[in-house]
């Protein structure tokens, strides 16, 4: 018979979930350790080894860090361009106006 769950208190709900999840969990691995042996199994029998390879935890993406800025506008030095993406304003105005990207280069 089921415990009403609206009448336990959320540390007994706790202790039941948590329960669940191992019983779920350890039945999900014997289930897969039954496969596994019946993969080895059937590999023997026409003459070939078999080596399980389980997935692990998913690799976390590389961060990557700042990049060091390399252009650096003459009026407003805070005003800087790492060479990544578009040009800035600043940056294209200037250009447009004549002068070279390596004028503004950080050096």
């Amino acid at each position: 018979m089921d415990p009403d769950l609206n009448e336990l208190s959320e540390t007994q709900l706790q202790e039941m979930i948590e329960g669940a999840r191992r019983a779920l969990r350890d039945r999900q691995d014997g289930r897969r350790k039954d496969v596994y042996a019946q993969i080895k199994k059937l590999a023997a029998s026409v003459g070939a080894n078999v080596e399980i390879i389980e997935a692990g935890d998913k690799a976390k993406p590389m961060r990557t860090g700042k990049v060091a800025a390399k252009y650096r506008n003459p009026s407003d030095h805070s005003q800087t361009w790492t060479g990544r993406g578009m040009k800035p304003v600043w940056l294209r105005d200037l250009i447009n106006q004549g002068s070279n990207i390596e004028d503004f280069a950080i050096r």
